[in-house]
């Protein structure tokens, strides 16, 4: 394997950044700010990713009832807060805003090149080089990886036994609700955008939506006791998760009660184990026969769907709120490995095989996203630019087995290796790069003493 790329004091003289959703943004910025030259590559017509409903890429899931889940306070980048005036959940729109006077404030659009999709990117003797769509070609001495991974629609594998004969989409697909205008509609999935799309559907569809899951999640409303729901996470931040689950498990309890209430499944795991679905209006609808529980599905029939309870109805539209799988088309499996889930990376940024290729963004976070690639994104830029040193490779290796042990004793086998939680991870990241530049220093400084012994 070709050598990894050293700063040895010096900056790399370029670096690309793939994408310019949240994380791309924050990785250009970080690199500016450290420094550093930096050219990022975005194949729709605008800042923003999956938040730019308008983007000419095609690829964002944002839909016209969406807003965050998150709270503003718990959401915005510590370089660039919301605005004081929004609601404590702004809409996609207002986000897609904030990202664009973001990019806009700190000069980044002039980085980008937009309508530039990338389609190769290659190690060679020295450095990286990236191949894009329309034949370019271009040489880095680093490469960020922050193309997201909410854009590649998972559906159930295997499929269902049988054929349906009615409409089926992807939550990926879905824009607003007036494709349910008069239908029957079923949704499929526990996730936040399963709930937001049965509540839409359930005020315009023909009959109560559906609602089909397997297992159960605990559902957070966005207020607990007057105040934003994740604003009890910031102020227990500091206790053992076990602690905060049982502390956030009896305020939910007493707030709302169990989801076995509402006729939903009990949840599969304990909170702060399985990510809460955050709604203040599912419990509603389905409180007011407007949302109907469903168990998992058995087998499709024609224009009927068959439960696992042995109940059937007849659907007209069948909505896969089912995930998305972890896709980097321009990476080879020499670096992915067998499946980029469970790539190892330190800290969820460097590359253990060469820390030149770094990653903003591939994680799955217990809270919002937006701090955590700020975070990822400074770190990264403090390698790029010779200010930070890695540990040597064998305590890396054990830094990631250790927290893989630890995210499977908590999470299980669904997708440990990218899990963190966000208030341990975030505050994290700042020591890690103060620990990065005292060995950096340290390295350096070693060889003046041996000239000077010398």
């Amino acid at each position: 394997m070709t050598p990894p790329l050293e700063p040895s004091g010096l900056r790399p003289s370029r670096v690309a950044v793939i994408g310019a959703g949240a994380a791309g943004l924050a990785a250009i910025k970080a690199l500016l700010d450290a420094g550093v030259e930096v050219v990022a590559y975005e194949k729709g017509d605008r800042p923003g990713g999956l938040w730019a409903r308008d983007n000419s890429s095609g690829l964002s899931p944002a839909y016209a009832s969406l807003h965050l889940n998150t709270s503003k306070g718990r959401t915005e980048f510590a370089d660039f807060p919301m605005p004081a005036q929004w609601s404590d959940y702004p809409s996609a729109d207002l986000v897609a805003g904030y990202l664009a006077d973001y990019a806009q404030t700190f000069g980044l659009t002039r980085h980008i090149r937009f309508h530039t999709a990338v389609a190769a990117v290659e190690r060679t003797d020295d450095g990286w080089l990236v191949r894009t769509d329309d034949g370019g070609t271009d040489r880095y001495d680093g490469v960020v990886v922050a193309n997201g991974h909410n854009w590649d629609p998972r559906l159930p594998d295997p499929a269902y036994p049988g054929e349906f004969a009615g409409t089926q989409l992807h939550a990926h697909d879905y824009r607003d609700a007036e494709i349910f205008r008069g239908r029957r509609v079923l949704v499929v999935g526990m996730g936040n955008s399963a709930m937001d799309i049965a509540v839409d559907a359930s005020h315009v569809g023909g009959a109560p939506v559906l609602l089909s899951a397997r297992h159960g999640v605990h559902i957070m409303p966005k207020y607990l006791f007057g105040r934003p729901a994740d604003a009890t996470g910031g102020a227990i931040a500091a206790l053992p998760w076990r602690i905060r689950q049982r502390i956030a498990e009896t305020m939910l309890r007493l707030a709302v009660g169990p989801p076995q209430r509402y006729g939903l499944p009990a949840p599969a795991g304990g909170f702060f184990q399985n990510h809460p679905t955050i709604s203040d209006t599912i419990l509603h609808r389905l409180t007011h026969g407007e949302v109907e529980p469903r168990p998992g599905i058995a087998r499709l029939d024609g224009t009927r769907v068959v439960f696992t309870d042995g109940r059937a109805d007849t659907v007209d539209v069948i909505v896969w709120c089912t995930g998305y799988r972890v896709s980097i088309p321009f990476l080879s499996p020499r670096w992915l490995g067998p499946d980029p889930e469970r790539m190892p990376l330190y800290k969820r940024v460097f590359h253990l095989d060469d820390p030149s290729l770094t990653f903003v963004g591939l994680m799955q976070s217990t809270g919002a996203a937006l701090p955590v690639v700020e975070a990822q994104a400074k770190l990264a830029a403090a390698r790029y630019a010779g200010d930070y040193a890695l540990p040597p490779p064998d305590r890396q290796r054990r830094d990631v087995e250790r927290a893989l042990r630890a995210a499977t004793a908590r999470w299980g086998d669904r997708r440990p290796m990218m899990r963190i939680d966000f208030d341990a991870y975030v505050a994290d990241l700042p020591r890690e790069i103060r620990a990065g530049r005292t060995r950096r220093a340290r390295t350096t400084a070693r060889p003046t003493a041996e000239r000077t012994s010398a």
